[in-house]
């Protein structure tokens, strides 16, 4: 057998003796070709993300959902069956007897204790709600705050006028029944001597629990997308970090110290409004049964009708009327230097907007794939990042 040094098939000018694969020759410099464009493509994944949630806050979570599917109810179908069940249940009580329960007596725990003084339940629970929201939301300003607070103010107001307006119907618009004697044709002096004085008595009872469900549904409403706040923060901090990106976020107009601020509130009050918000929910679902308790025992329809017409016309007027006129009307609930809870996506023309920029238009394509350029990618990665942006604000 023929003994022999193996020679490489692959030679190349500069060395004779070595591999191709090793060697420095033309087709080697082929074979190990890197692109000298230095520039990496934009990949994303520089965003930052929120810390992972423990099994607490999922399960604090979960319970402001159930309550916000009970408070925030939507609060024009709210007043539509408010005023059904006050016409039907009540008229239906005016003609049946209904069976006596611990209910009917007036001088139950839950009258006496709390719907007697159930407009200051409602304020032990709302101007916290209000000052913490407002001192948030306005990054400290009072001015904010106590225009916030003026909401609070035109409520207590209207609840005072409206009462003392019932009871001048009441007290002036009737009559002393089983006597004619005109010295005792006045309420006071009709009870006094042991008659009953039959006037019409509007129910300040159910004014007071219509009103007070209003005002907590349209109050509590500052909660939607306040626990997106946290992830505007991050994003817009991260934003401004990085000198090539422009914010296009809710908090772009912010200076830093009130990014600052804004974040250190968020996250100290956060917890407080979250109990609140508990609280808030509670109050209205003993409302709502105190409710249907004055349906059923106290006053005759039209009484009880009159005073949720009352509640509801004030709420109309100053919630869904005086506080949306954009110079001479007060701030809503959850106005301030910023907004948090007004993006909308349509998922339908996200979607469309995601697929015909992935499908490409006059673009070369290669395997029914378009061909781009780095700067494209780039483009196309940020574009992405914004619209996840905008549908999270809407989700929190």
């Amino acid at each position: 057998m023929a003994t022999g040094k193996r020679r490489s098939i692959h030679t190349s000018s500069g060395n004779s003796g070595s591999s191709g694969y090793s060697g420095s020759g033309p087709r080697s410099s082929r074979m190990n070709f890197r692109p000298n464009n230095t520039q990496q493509e934009d990949r994303g994944g520089t965003r930052p993300t929120a810390a992972p949630s423990s099994i607490g806050l999922i399960l604090v979570t979960m319970l402001l959902h159930v309550c916000k599917k009970s408070l925030l109810f939507d609060t024009r179908l709210k007043v539509a069956i408010y005023c059904g069940t006050i016409f039907i249940i009540s008229l239906i009580a005016d003609f049946i007897a209904m069976p006596r329960t611990y209910f009917s007596r007036s001088d139950n725990a839950l009258n006496q204790y709390f719907v007697k003084w159930g407009w200051g339940w409602l304020l032990s629970i709302i101007v916290p709600w209000v000052v913490l929201t407002a001192h948030t939301l306005g990054c400290g300003r009072r001015p904010i705050l106590l225009r916030h607070l003026a909401r609070i103010i035109l409520a207590t107001c209207a609840w005072l006028i409206w009462t003392k307006l019932f009871n001048y119907i009441e007290t002036n618009y009737g009559r002393c029944l089983g006597t004619r004697d005109i010295h005792v044709q006045s309420k006071a002096k009709c009870l006094q001597s042991g008659r009953f004085w039959s006037g019409l008595d509007i129910s300040g009872h159910t004014f007071i629990l219509i009103y007070s469900s209003l005002i907590l549904a349209e109050e509590g409403s500052s909660l939607v997308g306040w626990e997106g706040i946290k992830d505007l923060i991050m994003r817009e901090e991260h934003t401004r970090s990085v000198p090539t990106e422009t914010s296009t976020g809710p908090l772009r107009n912010l200076s830093d110290d009130d990014l600052g601020f804004l974040k250190k509130a968020h996250r100290a009050l956060t917890p407080y409004l979250r109990g609140l918000f508990v609280a808030m929910t509670l109050q209205q679902l003993l409302w709502d049964i105190m409710l249907v308790s004055t349906m059923l025992y106290y006053h005759i329809m039209i009484e009880k009708f009159l005073g949720g017409a009352a509640a509801i016309i004030t709420w109309y007027v100053t919630y869904q009327w005086w506080y949306k006129l954009p110079k001479i009307g007060l701030p809503a609930p959850g106005d301030g230097i910023f907004k948090y809870n007004e993006i909308k996506i349509n998922p339908e023309i996200n979607t469309r907007v995601r697929r015909s920029t992935l499908n490409g238009t006059n673009q070369p394509r290669f395997m029914g794939m378009p061909i781009r350029t780095i700067q494209e990618s780039s483009e196309l990665n940020s574009s992405f990042r914004q619209a996840d942006l905008d549908a999270s604000v809407t989700r929190g």
